[in-house]
């Protein structure tokens, strides 16, 4: 039936009207739909449906979301088809509502595409044949839409798709002619400014916004914000400025705004930071910030969060469940966070993998777990009790439990009880029992999601490893580490770095120097929220076993969506079972 597809594109454009007593639906016109696409490409698809006018071939513009625009056809009972399968203006032949089409293929696979015959995802368009081909924007490289040929099964051949592209070419040749001039000069005074410069370098339109490496590499992503908000109101009034501010990450940026003009109005213009860190001022009056927790880096916001947050659960001395993927840093923060308040104080960790299969090792592991915890003093750190064995964690849940009910820690050093687990889904059984023990939790985030704190991490770690020998890392290397997942957290990270120091103690570290598996990166560096939604996109599509649609439906987004973002994000995904 093409009745869903139909319903699923009202609803979503609304520009329909249903009638209730004869379910029919009615075009109402949209003029903001067209835009400058159709009025760069009317002039080019009118002499191409000319050339057709003797052949069974129609000429289809779509936009960017798949919505007919202009239909050109000189076969009557082919524009009567097309009519009852609504491949007619106004509706959207996208691949989240009719399946795989030319159109919504083309859109999907951003290139060009030949769906024929019984390829079609509806039954009803399997007389069809169609070859569809994106219109790029001529600067940004956007889609903007879809050129579609259509025909009869029956006539269709190879060479419609090559067709299709050739119309596309000259459609975005003419954008660039009636659309792109202002783009192009804000293109040339950017990439004029990159060769005098080698600093980070914005330009900045009302559509348009590019980064030079520097600017990426330089400029933390919340500090981009608040540049391209400050910059865009300067270079509104049409000349040259210059300013400094603060920015949210600490450092101060001296900012360089020159406009770009194009027939005679200002089109946006280019930027040039400076970054550098403001003077500290000593003032008796103004109380000194509290430094990182010993041995441990890392300033981002997700991260610092964490920290904060574990420390005043010690200061309560409330005990505390560290969740969160193995090696992300659980029991370094921990022990940090103990260290940092009270660094002669005493602290016992007691780790399950110290449990070996002798007769005695777990009664000596659980005594000295009931020694430490009747005490009552000092920290006392359980290390991956996810690993304990049932009997294990029902012994050290009953024992938690009776110390609940026990008088208040004796004054001087009252304790804290910290337990880590390497995960964050749902408990059962004998861990459950043991986790409820502990009133509150921390999830304390994979190192993907405050990938910025590479930055800090990785001389840090080569520091460590070095012991203070002159080596340090290339931006060039770095880049390659920054745009890594790092599914092994901060204990991959040291992994690799100390594979690097074996070979190279002194000098600059190179993308050369790095080992094998950390080569292979993602397109570019993900900000926080960006890799928290691909980690969710891709828990969906291993649940659904690579089922994207199903996988769509479960987060709440159409399926186009998905195939962009799993484009976008470089994502994997393994072959669908369904």
């Amino acid at each position: 039936m093409v009745r869903p597809p139909i319903l699923a594109s009202w609803r979503r454009s609304r520009d329909f009207h249903v009638s209730a007593d004869h379910f029919e639906l009615q075009y109402a016109p949209n003029p903001d739909r067209a835009g400058s696409l159709t009025h760069s490409a009317n002039q080019i698809i009118n002499e191409a449906s000319a050339q057709f006018s003797n052949e069974p071939v129609s000429v289809i513009l779509t936009d960017s979301d798949g919505v007919v625009l202009q239909r050109n056809t000189g076969d009557s009972q082919l524009q009567r088809h097309l009519d009852r399968v609504s491949l007619a203006p106004g509706f959207s032949y996208a691949e989240e509502f009719v399946g795989t089409n030319g159109i919504g293929t083309a859109l999907e696979g951003r290139g060009p595409a030949q769906v024929f015959g019984h390829e079609h995802y509806v039954e009803h368009l399997e007389d069809l044949a169609c070859a569809g081909a994106p219109i790029h924007h001529p600067t940004t490289g956007k889609v903007l839409g879809v050129i579609d040929l259509t025909c009869w099964r029956t006539d269709a051949n190879q060479m419609m798709v090559a067709a299709a592209s050739t119309i596309a070419r000259r459609i975005e040749e003419a954008l660039l002619e009636h659309t792109g001039r202002r783009e192009l000069a804000l293109l040339q005074d950017y990439l004029a400014a990159c060769q005098r410069n080698r600093g980070p370098v914005i330009a900045i339109s009302n559509d348009l916004v590019m980064l030079n490496d520097a600017a990426r590499q330089l400029i933390d992503p919340q500090d981009q914000v608040t540049l391209l908000g400050m910059a865009s109101e300067a270079l509104a009034a049409g000349k040259p400025s210059q300013f400094t501010a603060p920015m949210p990450s600490g450092v101060t940026a001296r900012v360089h705004c020159k406009p770009s003009w194009s027939e005679a109005s200002v089109i946006g213009g280019v930027v040039h930071v400076h970054l550098f860190s403001p003077a500290v001022v000593d003032s008796p009056s103004t109380t000194p910030s509290a430094g990182p927790l010993p041995g441990m880096v890392g300033s981002g916001a997700l991260w610092t969060t964490c920290c904060q947050e574990i420390e005043q659960h010690f200061r309560s001395r409330e005990w505390l469940l560290l969740e969160g993927e193995p090696g992300n840093g659980k029991f370094t923060v921990a022990r940090a966070t103990h260290l940092a308040h009270t660094p002669g104080g005493h602290l016992r960790v007691f780790n399950a993998d110290e449990l070996v299969d002798a007769p005695d090792a777990v009664t000596r592991w659980l005594d000295g777990v009931r020694e430490e915890l009747v005490d009552g003093r000092g920290t006392v750190i359980l290390r991956h009790v996810d690993r304990l064995p049932d009997s294990v964690l029902d012994e050290l849940s009953a024992l938690l439990g009776l110390l609940e009910a026990a008088p208040a820690p004796r004054q001087g050093e009252p304790q804290w009880v910290v337990a880590t687990r390497s995960s964050t889904g749902p408990v059962d059984g004998a861990l459950e029992r043991l986790v409820s023990r502990f009133p509150h939790s921390v999830v304390v985030p994979p190192l993907r999601h405050h990938i910025d704190d590479l930055r800090e991490l990785v001389p840090f770690l080569i520091a460590r490893l070095t012991r203070g020998a002159s080596l340090r890392c290339s931006p060039e290397a770095m880049r390659v580490l920054m745009r890594n997942r790092w599914p092994g957290n901060t204990e991959q990270l040291y992994q690799v770095i100390r594979k690097v120091v074996a070979h190279r103690r002194t000098g600059v570290i190179t993308p050369a120097d790095l080992p094998p598996e950390v080569q292979a990166t993602s397109r570019r560096v993900l900000t926080p929220l960006e890799s928290i939604e691909c980690d969710a996109i891709i828990a969906c599509l291993r649940g659904a076993e690579g089922n994207r649609a199903e996988a769509a439906r479960h987060l709440g987004m159409s399926r186009a969506t998905i195939y962009r973002k799993i484009r976008e994000y470089g994502i994997v995904v393994p072959p669908s079972k369904g």
